[in-house]
């Protein structure tokens, strides 16, 4: 979920294109609303791109935007999600005094932080057992992304780059314990130990990747890059 917000929101036109609805973060995070948003960004793109085409004069994609309800409406939420950096309960607090007492107005705008900066070391954390899945409420990661219908081609270049992969072991393995093998929910990354040595290894299994970008968002030392692979590899979801 892009629960970035007014905060977050990027450069929306470049050439030959523009980022509107769900891509460039227009969500109402306390409603998880984004259609009406999504289909208002949309139109307010095609009107700007039709007067750029009829030879008028036409104000910039954010610049348009800025004029519409749209940008009213994220500005009012702004605050919502970066409160709950207070905990549960003190978002919930703050969200209130927001929404019926300040009604969106507050004078102040909180920031956001960086996923892959709120990692602790592994020594600091407490371990986490799962029950295994059971086959009928709970279910292994692979069983889920068989369902998901992924595709890649065998001979396909990897879309999942390592800038450094020393620091795959010598910082991700040593400090963190690999998290890339937990937040992953496609199970691409695995440490397995190298034949001959015992040393561990970061494997990646990119036929699995079910492209969600976790991996380039919280990867604590920003070593992952996910590019753009082959198209027609899915997920493509039965029924949706």
């Amino acid at each position: 979920m892009n629960e970035g917000g007014f905060q977050s929101i990027p450069r929306l036109d470049f050439p030959g294109g523009a980022l509107v609805g769900d891509t460039a973060g227009f969500l109402n995070v306390p409603k998880i609303k984004g259609s009406h948003t999504a289909m208002k960004s949309g139109m307010v793109a095609a009107e700007a791109v039709f007067a750029r085409l009829a030879g008028e004069e036409a104000a910039e994609v954010r610049r348009a935007l800025e004029q519409s309800w749209v940008w009213d409406e994220l500005y009012r939420v702004r605050n919502i999600r970066p409160s709950f950096r207070l905990g549960l309960w003190g978002g919930l607090a703050y969200s209130a005094l927001d929404t019926y007492l300040l009604c969106g107005r507050a004078p102040w705008t909180f920031h956001h932080h960086a996923d892959h900066r709120q990692l602790i070391p592994a020594s600091q954390a407490s371990r986490i057992e799962y029950p295994r899945p059971d086959g009928k409420i709970s279910f292994d990661r692979l069983s889920s992304v068989f369902i998901s219908n992924t595709n890649h081609e065998e001979d396909q270049p990897s879309h999942l780059k390592l800038r450094d992969p020393d620091t795959a072991i010598s910082i991700n393995y040593r400090l963190y314990d690999s998290p890339e093998q937990r937040y992953c929910p496609a199970g691409v990354y695995e440490i397995v130990e190298e034949e001959r040595t015992g040393a561990p290894r970061l494997q990646i299994n990119a036929p699995n990747c079910v492209h969600c970008k976790t991996c380039d968002i919280k990867d604590p030392e920003q070593n992952i890059d996910w590019v753009v692979p082959e198209g027609g590899g899915g997920p493509n979801y039965p029924n949706m």
